[in-house]
């Protein structure tokens, strides 16, 4: 009886391409059955890794299953689509894969492509009949996870072969548009904001029509050889409202905002007339969103180039940018709306400075006592309201008021507004 290979080896041989050497191990052992410690089979490996030869010999000496799912329920498809090596999946749809096999969270082979900005494995699963409006569990179809990703020519496509793919939504109400402007994809939002009706032709159930397919091909590649305007050549259109939002009340100029993509900010203004002052379902602005992820540049842009009043409330919480600011803690972002003429004196609804507000939630984070009898004169002036004087230097970092804290959630930097030496040294040490 033949002794069984080593797991750990044939997979590193597939790994590494060596074909000659993985089948004198097989023939020793007599069997390509081992699997890895995610269950990956050796096909696996060889999608993943793009051996296409070695992918072939194991299909074809070994017959192994290429339905074989691992741990994750990925199938060789799967591994091959997520890594973009074409030669694999054209093998595997030609040796009948199922197109549309699911992994764990609902993915399939063609939304995993539509991760990598490769237009050709996209076409070869789209042209096997794989559907571009399957859903994930969050929501997302593969339409939505290319938004992320930002390529404009796979977006085209799938538009083009699909135009029904840009009506979809996540399950907390997210269009690709949302996503695109979060992650500051700038092309791909202007795919998303054409309005031109676009191509007729319709996605059915078996797959995109052999003739839509290729008269897009044939158009990406023109575009591809006269080396621009792929904006005019092709104009498949969206139609997404201005100023959609999502179940938090979040439009994509706040999702622009808060990221810091600025670029995306003005498409947004200039080709889909986004609102900006637009409210959340907390009542919060695009202003506010920015100053709660210490977007600087965001926040000048929107009181300096588009006139936003810099002490305007949320409609709830009736909080003006310096206290959203002073709460997360951005210093920078403090002294950015200080400099542009932000009320430090503002007060919310129960009568609070952003520097009181700052005062008493370091105490709460920090677990430090109330100011001593020693610190009475200041603790009644920030209690107070404070003159501006004396609360702008309080929020100005020096080594003597300043302190960087690590807590189970993040790393922020807070100011103390007390004195290092007034600080027990248990309460310094927990914190460091």
């Amino acid at each position: 009886m033949a002794a069984p290979a080593d797991p750990r080896r044939l997979c590193r041989l597939v790994q590494e391409g060596r074909l000659c050497a993985l089948r004198e191990e097989l023939r020793a052992a007599g069997g390509a059955g081992c699997a890895g410690p995610a269950r990956d089979t050796l096909l696996h490996f060889a999608a993943r890794h793009g051996r296409r030869e070695i992918l072939a010999y194991l299909v074809e000496a070994w017959d192994l299953d290429i339905e074989a799912a691992n741990r994750d329920y990925k199938r060789p498809l799967h591994e091959a689509a997520s890594m973009g090596h074409r030669d694999c999946v054209r093998y595997l749809l030609g040796r009948g894969a199922a197109v549309d096999c699911l992994k764990k969270a609902d993915w399939t082979p063609l939304m995993m492509a539509c991760t990598r900005r490769n237009l050709e494995v996209v076409q070869d699963l789209m042209e096997h009949g794989a559907n571009p409006l399957l859903k994930n569990k969050d929501g997302w179809n593969s339409f939505h996870i290319a938004s992320r990703e930002g390529d404009p020519l796979i977006l085209q496509y799938l538009l083009a072969v699909c135009p029904a793919a840009w009506k979809t939504e996540s399950k907390i109400g997210r269009t690709p548009l949302h996503t695109a402007a979060m992650h500051g994809c700038s092309e791909a939002v202007e795919v998303l904001l054409q309005r031109s009706p676009g191509c007729k032709t319709e996605w059915i159930g078996g797959g995109a029509s052999v003739g839509a397919v290729n008269a897009v091909r044939r158009l990406l590649q023109l575009n591809r050889r006269d080396g621009g305007g792929w904006t005019t050549m092709l104009t498949i259109g969206c139609q997404y409202e201005p100023d959609c939002r999502d179940k938090c009340g979040l439009t994509p100029f706040m999702d622009a905002i808060q990221c810091g993509h600025i670029d995306v900010a003005r498409l947004l203004l200039e080709k889909h007339k986004a609102c900006i002052s637009a409210e959340d379902s907390l009542g919060a602005q695009a202003i506010h969103r920015a100053a709660v992820t210490g977007q600087n540049e965001a926040v000048q842009f929107l009181v300096s180039e588009l006139g936003i009043n810099v002490d305007v409330r949320a409609a709830s919480t009736h909080l003006t940018a310096l206290h959203y600011a002073a709460k997360e803690g951005h210093i920078s972002t403090i002294q950015t709306l200080l400099s542009l003429g932000a009320d430090i004196n503002a007060k919310d609804e129960r009568n609070r400075s952003a520097a009181v507000n700052r005062f008493l939630l370091l105490q709460r984070c920090l677990r430090v006592p109330a100011f001593g009898p020693e610190d009475g004169l200041l603790r009644a002036s920030l209690l107070a309201g404070g003159p501006a004087s004396l609360v702008s230097s309080i929020l100005t970092v020096t080594p003597w008021f300043g302190l960087h804290i690590q807590t189970a959630a993040a790393t922020a930097q807070v100011l103390l507004l007390r004195p290092l030496r007034c600080i027990p040294r248990t309460a310094v040490g927990a914190l460091m």
